[in-house]
């Protein structure tokens, strides 16, 4: 007879399939995993340190392609998690590079723009995260399903996002830094990157006047004045919205 599952331990089973292990007791679910995060945002960035420590996963950070590399040159890391907009590059490149020389077991596309799914999974990542994350147990379990060999009851769906504690300062940098990139004159390139990591920020502090205004500017140059001033004035505000 199977063992019975009580209503709040339905996500995992509570019994383990064969050659199956399980963290020693009291394990956090990714105890013991090691993850590389690809992401240029500090924002985003302090959003999944707090998932991580809340998951036990060990965390490193590249802000960018050519950093990511060098972080591999070093390290193995069980899990990379690629934002698919970056300073240096389209996030999907390093994807499919990871993806072909299996430097790494698992790779998952990120990105604030739900379309990145297609185009993430399309480089070969098993997954997709979608900024801002919804849930604790959601990052946990998007990790999990692939690793069959680990075993750990993860947290529930309705336990939210870990970015309320986040670190007010890592929003600040991020708006700081897209202000002097716009104090550069960007060229087409250059404007569409900011406005992409703009929009990436805006919509994980929740802030649907700034995506729109990003929106906006990656579509035409004539919207960057507007994009300039809603930056200006949040830092202004203290990035308080």
């Amino acid at each position: 007879m199977p063992v019975p599952v009580s209503p709040d331990a339905a996500v995992m089973p509570t019994f383990l399939p064969r050659g199956v292990v399980a963290p020693e007791g009291g394990a956090l679910p990714l105890s013991g995993v090691t993850i590389l995060l690809v992401e240029d945002s500090r924002f985003a960035s302090d959003a999944l340190r707090l998932m991580c420590q809340r998951s036990g996963a060990r965390l490193r950070r590249a802000h960018s392609m050519a950093n990511a590399q060098a972080h591999l040159r070093t390290y193995c890391p069980d899990v990379a998690i690629v934002d698919l907009g970056l300073p240096d590059g389209r996030g999907d490149r390093l994807i499919r590079d990871l993806t072909i020389s299996r430097r790494v077991a698992v790779v998952l596309g990120l990105s604030g723009d739900p379309d990145g799914r297609g185009l993430a999974l399309a480089a070969g990542a098993k997954g997709f995260l979608e900024k801002p994350l919804q849930g604790l147990g959601t990052f946990q379990r998007a990790i999990l399903r692939h690793m069959p060999g680990r075993f750990a009851l993860t947290a529930r769906d309705d336990e939210g996002p870990a970015d309320a504690a986040v670190d007010p300062l890592a929003l600040r940098d991020d708006l700081a830094h897209a202000a002097a990139l716009m104090a550069l004159a960007p060229d087409a390139a250059g404007r569409g990157y900011l406005a992409r990591f703009v929009a990436g920020v805006a919509r994980s502090a929740g802030d649907a006047d700034l995506a729109e205004a990003a929106a906006a500017a990656a579509l035409r140059a004539e919207a960057l004045p507007q994009l300039h001033r809603l930056v200006h004035l949040r830092l202004g505000q203290g990035a308080r919205f």
